[in-house]
């Protein structure tokens, strides 16, 4: 049986931290936390068997086997990138990428995209989906659309739309809200016994659970049962009529929605202030 290889991305994130001598700025490159890259890394050492650093005081710097190391995954890497680029068809000249949560792609821009593009129609887009923190592309995208805590959003992101938690039931459930399934979203700070305290409404036990906002609204909307998403994401939701608020009262959330741009694009500018306008102005 052939020998199991360890994930690209551990490499990946052996290959930047060895260039730059340092976690954090590898994180900032490929668009990870400096502790999930710290932990690829330390997997990586493990799987391998041998130290690739030596973590001191002011830094990094690589063991022999490290150095033995760098130039083969450097070659790897190369490789890949030269036998990809053959497949990626020719972009066109003015091309706008936008890391985003898909949860916001699919419940906030999708449903009034189609107005920015007769407003904007020299613009091309490109999305690239994310979930969780770590996965945002940061090194590649003009605009990021990021879901999680204030700190991990970074100091230049702003939030977008609220940060506010309100609990929604499909439209054509006509039943007490205490017989009605409920959905979860695990890992996120848990909400539904704040919102019960806050609202003196009694729900089950959740009995479904979900890794997004997004995915628990889907859901929901097609008819599974309650679930307690940030308010941004509801609000085209219930415009349309698929749920319905269970009530007006909302909750605070740890986590959000953040957009933060390049500041050197005036394209992601433009797309910012747009994306603005539609969620409203938050909280």
């Amino acid at each position: 049986m052939a020998t199991a290889l360890p994930p690209l991305n551990w490499f990946r994130a052996f290959e930047a931290a060895a260039r730059h001598l340092s976690f954090t700025a590898a994180a900032d490159e490929i668009g990870m936390t400096q502790s999930a890259v710290s932990q690829q890394i330390k997997a990586l050492e493990t799987k391998l068997g041998v130290p690739l650093f030596e973590r001191k005081a002011r830094g990094l710097a690589l063991t022999d086997d490290g150095r033995r190391l760098l130039p083969q995954v450097d070659a790897a890497l190369d490789t890949l990138v030269t036998a990809t680029r053959s497949f990626i068809p020719d972009q066109p000249k003015k091309l706008l990428t936008v890391s985003v949560s898909v949860s916001v792609l699919q419940w906030v821009i999708g449903p009034t995209l189609p107005a920015f593009r007769v407003a904007h129609p020299d613009i091309a887009l490109r999305f690239i989906g994310a979930i969780w923190p770590d996965e945002f592309s940061r090194s590649l995208a003009d605009v990021i659309i990021s879901f999680g805590s204030r700190k991990q959003a970074g100091p230049n992101a702003a939030l977008l739309g609220s940060g506010k938690l309100i609990a929604l039931a499909p439209s054509q459930m006509d039943t007490p809200w205490d017989t009605i399934p409920v959905i979860d979203t695990v890992g996120i700070s848990g909400g539904w016994s704040k919102w019960r305290t806050a609202t003196g409404i009694s729900c089950a036990d959740p009995s479904i659970y979900v890794d997004s906002y997004g995915a628990a609204l889907d859901l929901s909307s097609n008819g599974n049962g309650l679930c307690l998403v940030n308010e941004t994401l509801a609000r085209h939701a219930v415009q349309s009529g698929s749920v319905v608020p269970v009530s007006p009262i909302t909750i605070d959330a740890n986590e959000a929605y953040f957009v933060e741009t390049n500041p050197a694009s005036q394209d992601a500018e433009t797309f910012r202030k747009w994306l603005e306008s539609t969620v409203g102005d938050g909280e």
